[in-house]
């Protein structure tokens, strides 16, 4: 295959899953059909099909190439930095950040990672958990350097930290107009959260 039709054929699996979060943010993953995905990106129904095996096939997809591209992006960034707090900060403004620039992929990640289906469960078991993992990675080095408090789980504070941004972000994807700033809602984040993180003795 010469580098051309390559590019070709890459531009349209990356058209097709850009339709499809279009799609489903739009009408949710159950109501979405293939003919919508297909119209929305300007190819035939059958053109689905040769990139992808079926609807769950393109969630899965939109998710690991999604998702992927912010584990690699927001380690790159904590990569550069020492300080845990900071690190918290960083995650917490490149995962805002995202969510504020892409809203339909927002939605799709905030309604579909909640599905009990089988093959979801085991998605947030594997690439998605990489991902939130970054943030006890980050409270383990803080609690190794005397800066986090030893006695909490980074399981759980994982969870809790995630969850706050998760609700957060939500201010981006409803109708209503909103005020607050990418980088003010991490650093209040990410404040509120590690008051709680913080040894007494660190000043």
């Amino acid at each position: 295959m010469s580098k051309k039709t390559e590019t070709k054929e890459s531009n349209k699996h990356e058209r097709i899953l850009q339709a499809a979060i279009k799609v489903f943010a739009g009408k949710g993953f159950f109501h979405a059909r293939i003919s919508d995905i297909a119209k929305e990106a300007r190819v035939a129904d059958g053109t689905i099909y040769l990139y992808f095996e079926s609807k769950y096939d393109i969630l899965l997809s939109i998710f690991e190439e999604e998702v992927g591209k912010l584990i690699d992006d927001v380690k790159s960034r904590i990569d550069q930095e020492t300080n845990p707090q900071r690190m918290l900060e960083i995650f917490a403004s490149h995962h805002l950040s995202m969510m504020n620039r892409k809203t339909s992929l927002a939605e799709v990640i905030q309604i579909e990672l909640r599905q009990t289906n089988q093959k979801m469960k085991e998605y947030r078991n594997t690439r998605f958990s990489e991902y939130v993992n970054l943030v006890s990675t980050i409270i383990k080095q803080g609690q190794a350097e005397g800066i986090f408090r030893k006695d909490v789980k980074p399981g759980i504070a994982k969870r809790a930290f995630f969850g706050s941004l998760d609700e957060v972000s939500r201010v981006w994807t409803t109708p209503a107009p909103t005020s607050y700033e990418v980088e003010e809602t991490a650093r209040q984040v990410a404040s509120l959260f590690m008051n709680g993180l913080l040894d007494k003795k660190v000043s």
